[in-house]
């Protein structure tokens, strides 16, 4: 009776953080129609609330952190639209370049009608509140992107692969941001040949250290990240 009462607490309680979370997702996508004009803000968190008819004094609730943790919330939103929109394809049946491709164009065209919050929030990332907030989600983005792709390694690759990717979609993301190409087919291609150029260049393993401080923003503290994240080998 006991473990039958438990299961059905732990099934509220999940059912609880669902609610929550979609609550959450519902303010942040409302909240980017204002962004462009208000910046990530308390402002455009309260209108993007009031137009789907959530009480503004609930904003601290769901973001107790207020805009640094509305901007988690975001990155958090997007790789989770990622995994799902990724659902659609036969990864298994794709070469690994080809899944690591294809994740990083869904990760960014879901959000090609909102780059402008996207560009405002990469402006934040360098101030002390927000820096180490987007370098942890830049690193789950790319972690969920692997893991996505079926990585599986536990050795020096784990880090090896993160870090060229980070790289990858670093310069990715910033040429997404201003491409005025058709359906953004520029971006793509510029996505492809910086994947084929880390794939003919098995070397570049041996700088990875130096690919990542020369990111915006990064420097060691995403290498620090990964370090202290990556499964221990057995």
């Amino acid at each position: 009776m006991s473990e039958t009462k438990d299961k059905e607490n732990h099934t509220d309680i999940d059912e609880s953080r669902r609610a929550k979370i979609s609550q959450r997702d519902a303010i942040i996508m409302a909240a980017l129609q204002h962004i462009p004009f208000d910046g990530w803000s308390d402002k455009a968190l309260i209108m993007g609330a009031e137009s789907i008819e959530i009480s503004p004094s609930s904003i601290k609730r769901f973001f107790p952190g207020g805009v640094k943790d509305a901007l988690t919330h975001f990155i958090d939103l997007a790789d989770r639209k990622m995994v799902e929109d990724l659902a659609a394809y036969d990864l298994p049946s794709m070469k690994i370049r080809e899944r690591i491709s294809i994740a990083v164009r869904l990760r960014l065209q879901r959000w090609t009608p909102y780059r402008e919050p996207v560009r405002r929030a990469l402006a934040l990332s360098p101030l002390p509140p927000f820096t180490g907030g987007v370098l942890r989600g830049w690193y789950k983005t790319v972690d969920v992107i692997w893991r996505a792709a079926g990585d599986k390694s536990i050795d020096f690759n784990f880090y090896t692969k993160r870090g060229l990717l980070a790289a990858v979609y670093g310069a990715t993301l910033l040429y997404w941001l201003d491409d005025k190409s058709e359906d953004c087919k520029e971006t793509w291609a510029f996505l492809d040949r910086r994947i084929a150029d880390v794939m003919k260049v098995p070397k570049i393993k041996k700088n990875i250290t130096e690919r990542i401080k020369n990111l915006p923003y990064l420097g060691g503290i995403l290498e620090r990240i990964v370090q202290r994240r990556a499964p221990k080998p057995h």
